[in-house]
């Protein structure tokens, strides 16, 4: 097995450094008077003037400087930032605790917008793979304090979505399953994809060798999820070179001792990884091969069509992800750096959001 097609995007990058917690000082808050001078041509083109009783509901939110316009209307947080409302983003940004204060940045120096800004640009870029240039000028700071920003905020992310326990028990998942997934596979503890993340060609031969993708004939790196038969992301892998196959991959994985005996997990035909998972006791539903038979049975083929319409719910849960439309245009030799993180940030962020598995599927 050649030792290029399981490199790792960490294995073939430098690292990035990490957002860190240091004794710095508090960032300066903008007043608000501040805020609305700043705002005002913005607010005008946008949305009408707040009425008086958005005022006091205004004022307990804490109101930041870029997202103030859009805080009452829903369609554009959500284009805006992949999050459904205000509320949803200032739940995460609490659940992120005092350490956003105290960030050690990528170049060094405090960045002028405070801590919601930075939170609300980085997801501003996750979404519209806008470049920092571009940035830069929707958000009137230098395309350099546009980078430290990013770079330190998605670091900072990825570490601690990392930390969470995103593997729930079997007795949760299955509690949560879906009436007729819970019927017909009772025993499915995760339903794995594989998905493949576009990259700018690399300069390096050895590079483009690695993240050369046959099946999407251009360079890509690979990573592969997992979902509970609800739709919750439980399982984000380490991004890999695009030349990596899937059973390399599920095999470099966590998930042969993430299960329990008697699980069973739900798949493509691309991984058959059957032989990974018997000593562990766990079994792996995928559609039949052809092989040499000319033709299936009819219970085979109602056997694939149950799996397929399963596994479909995994497929859905990698489109939403992708709807941070940097997942979907090439990374750039920059952001090649911070796939990883980027990837992982991205489906952590799927979490928060309502399941789109029905009850009963």
């Amino acid at each position: 097995m050649s030792d290029l097609c399981e490199i790792g995007v960490e294995e073939i990058v430098e690292d990035q450094p990490s957002a860190t917690t240091s004794s710095s000082s508090h960032l300066p808050v903008h007043d608000v008077q501040t805020n609305q001078q700043m705002c005002s041509q913005c607010k005008k083109a946008c949305t009408p003037e707040p009425s008086t009783s958005d005022a006091g509901v205004q004022a307990s939110y804490g109101l930041f400087h870029f997202a103030h316009e859009h805080i009452f209307d829903k369609r554009r947080f959500h284009f805006c930032t992949g999050l459904e409302d205000y509320d949803l983003f200032k739940l995460i940004f609490d659940w992120l605790g005092e350490t956003v204060n105290e960030l050690t940045y990528y170049y060094g120096f405090q960045p002028s917008l405070t801590p919601e800004d930075q939170f609300y640009l980085t997801l501003f870029k996750l979404r519209s793979a806008r470049s920092n240039y571009d940035l830069s000028g929707v958000f009137k700071i230098p395309e350099k304090e546009v980078t430290n920003i990013f770079v330190t905020w998605i670091n900072f992310l990825y570490h601690e979505f990392t930390e969470l326990n995103m593997w729930p028990s079997r007795d949760l998942v299955q509690f949560y399953s879906p009436s007729d997934f819970k019927k017909k596979y009772p025993s499915t503890r995760v339903v794995i994809d594989g998905t493949e993340i576009p990259l700018k060609r690399p300069k390096q031969p050895s590079l483009q060798q690695a993240t050369y993708s046959t099946y999407k004939n251009r360079n890509t790196v690979k990573v592969l999820i997992g979902i509970s038969p609800a739709g919750l992301v439980t399982y984000i892998s380490t991004a890999y070179g695009g030349s990596a196959s899937d059973k390399q991959i599920c095999e470099r994985s966590e998930l042969m001792n993430m299960c329990d005996p008697y699980d069973s997990i739900m798949s493509d035909k691309g991984f058959n990884v059957q032989d990974l998972f018997a000593p562990s006791m766990v079994k792996v539903n995928i559609p039949e091969f052809f092989r040499k038979k000319n033709r299936m049975s009819g219970k085979s083929v109602l056997q694939d069509r149950r799996i397929a319409r399963k596994r479909v719910h995994v497929e859905r849960v990698i489109g939403l992800a992708k709807t941070f439309k940097i997942l979907s245009l090439p990374l750039d030799n920059t952001l090649s750096e911070l796939a990883d993180h980027i990837i992982t940030v991205a489906f952590s962020l799927c979490i928060f959001k309502c399941s789109i598995v029905h009850v009963d599927a």
